[in-house]
């Protein structure tokens, strides 16, 4: 049996009784840590809280050598622990189709995610987000347009876009860093964002949650990660004033 459990937003007190039920039950503990991270625990924590050990998981063990898990859970119940909620990355999607193919047992227990958090830190409406994506840290003689691309659509469309950003083992993207890179594909691409939100922190007790052009959302200390930005379409009347209320648009 193979279990997807969902630790939610950011730290070892956000898990469901659901899911702790299950960690309690497994013979195995993977916790994936490429998608997302809990900034607020360590794996130490996270041990204590279970009280049994769990076994970090990188990108190449998941996509690479998933065979150690599958095979794991052939004969036991396997938790494989993600933050946020644990389907809203595509490469657990396939894990999970693998293992059905395999004749392996699986189910989801949800937890909290960034996609939903993120509305109701900056009240943009969930149902006006477009087409989502993530935005990488450049590398040697490679600079990915997709990202702007999509966001080009969506204001097109009058729809919000969510940029995850990169984590890069212990190199994780901050706000600043990203708008910079976002600026430098709208010059090339002789496109405008009109509008930035940045959110740091989500499920903490003191997230930070900021609205405004460029230059203003640069200077702002949004402090340790997890970031993620909002780009939005044009706003509607209400998530103005929530904008103005809660992130000093």
């Amino acid at each position: 049996m193979l279990t997807f459990v969902g630790l939610g937003l950011y730290d070892d007190s956000d898990i469901s009784v659901k899911g702790l039920a299950c960690i309690a039950a497994a013979d195995f503990v993977y916790l994936e840590s490429y998608t997302s991270r809990l900034m607020g625990a360590s794996v130490e924590d996270l041990e204590r809280r279970y009280q049994k050990p769990v076994r970090l998981l990188f990108r190449k063990d998941v996509e690479l050598h998933a065979d150690t898990i599958l095979k794991a859970a052939a004969d036991s119940n396997v938790a494989f622990l993600v933050a946020g909620d644990p389907m809203v990355a595509t490469t657990h999607v396939d894990l999970r189709i693998r293992a059905e193919e395999r004749g392996i047992s699986t189910s989801i227990i949800h937890g909290a995610s960034i996609a939903s958090a993120v509305c109701g830190l900056t009240g943009l409406q969930n149902y006006r987000f477009g087409k989502s994506c993530s935005l990488p840290f450049p590398q040697k003689n490679w600079f990915p347009i997709t990202p702007m691309e999509v966001i080009v659509k969506n204001i097109a469309q009058n729809l919000h876009t969510l940029v995850y950003l990169d984590i890069r083992e212990e190199r994780f993207m901050t706000i600043p860093e990203a708008i910079d890179l976002l600026e430098t594909l709208a010059g090339k691409m002789q496109a405008a964002i009109p509008l930035y939100v940045g959110v740091a922190r989500a499920g903490s007790e003191m997230p930070v949650v900021a609205a405004g052009m460029a230059d203003k959302i640069r200077e702002i200390d949004f402090g340790p990660p997890l970031h993620i930005i909002a780009v939005p379409g044009e706003l509607h009347e209400m998530e103005r004033r929530y904008l103005e209320l809660f992130a000093g648009l």
